[in-house]
């Protein structure tokens, strides 16, 4: 029997980065992208390695371009530590699992290191694919919790739960991550939201300006954990807006929710640096009319737009800084 498993992109509307700071975010899925698994029963478990981690090149520009595309680790560290974390896992709940083994491999159309969140749809493939394979039931709302623990405590990367909850439960998702109430159960409280609620919406990134997000976020992370007023009340200014937007987007009130995302990117620029090409998506967008903030951590952005002419200006233009234009599907 072979098992296929998917992932998708997702983009945050509003509230990110509070996400990792007990904050509150509304993401959608962007299924414009996606990571696939495929596992089949085997006689030795076996993780395929795919180009990116291949560590064979024909010259030295073609190893600086394979880095710049995907990062210097590619995803099988993403798959080996998701199977360890899934080993331990069962073990804490008691779980022996049957002795068998298996072939897998993955592959991703999602844009690197662009904030569009591809290192965590691989892990969530990788452990749709083992639930499936050794019949082990993950309570959906410990998924995302379980998903995060992969990235944060196996490969050390600076990471919030935003990213894994749109991703399990896919659509478009309102989320508090109130300290009390994450501590107590080991989730957030999760609200589902009517796609059909949600306006007219693209998103433009730029490959140039991947990075690993873990390292944009690490200066932030240090001056919180200081206790540094400043940046303790701009995040919650932040994770303030996305419980605003919730009732934007119940209300139908589109014009408060472009004025909240705008204001979503201002206020991160108080705390964090965003570099020149960044802040070119951003102001691209707005001069023809449209919202713009960050998708994630910078290389791409998402916002509203008005009419399809709006839309074909918004792409004439990106191109001249080539940046590229999807409609994000969410359902």
């Amino acid at each position: 029997m072979i098992i296929e498993s998917r992932a998708y992109a997702r983009a945050a509307i509003l509230g990110n980065p509070s996400d990792g700071y007990f904050g509150k975010t509304i993401s959608i899925i962007v299924k414009n992208f996606g990571a696939h698994i495929l596992l089949y029963e085997s006689p030795e478990l076996v993780i395929e390695p795919q180009t990116q981690d291949i560590n064979q090149f024909k010259n030295i520009y073609e190893l600086h371009d394979q880095i710049v595309l995907t990062g210097y680790h590619g995803g099988v560290p993403l798959v080996k530590a998701a199977i360890k974390k899934f080993c331990e896992f069962c073990t804490k709940q008691g779980i022996t699992l049957p002795n068998r083994n298996f072939t897998t491999r993955y592959s991703a159309s999602i844009p690197r290191q662009v904030g569009l969140s591809g290192s965590s749809a691989i892990i969530i493939a990788t452990l749709r694919a083992l639930s499936e394979f050794y019949k082990v039931d993950i309570p959906k709302v410990m998924f995302p919790s379980l998903a995060l623990s992969v990235e944060v405590e196996e490969l050390g990367i600076t990471a919030g739960l935003q990213d894994r909850v749109i991703q399990v439960y896919e659509g478009a998702v309102y989320m508090d991550f109130d300290k009390e109430y994450l501590q107590k159960n080991g989730h957030g409280i999760y609200e589902e939201i009517d796609p059909a609620l949600l306006p007219n919406l693209f998103i433009a990134y730029k490959t140039e300006l991947g990075k690993v997000s873990g390292t944009v976020l690490n200066n932030v992370r240090s001056r919180y954990d200081k206790g540094e007023e400043f940046v303790i009340n701009t995040l919650a200014s932040i994770a303030d807006l996305a419980g605003q937007g919730k009732t934007a987007l119940l209300n139908g009130d589109r014009k408060l929710l472009h004025e909240l995302m705008d204001e979503n990117f201002e206020l991160r620029c108080k705390i964090m640096n965003i570099s020149d090409s960044n802040k070119e998506l951003v102001k691209t967008a707005r001069a023809l009319g449209a919202s713009a903030k960050f998708t994630g951590s910078g290389g791409s952005i998402i916002g509203v737009y008005y009419g399809n002419e709006m839309l074909n200006n918004l792409v004439t233009a990106f191109k001249k800084i080539n940046a590229r234009v999807i409609r994000p599907t969410v359902v």
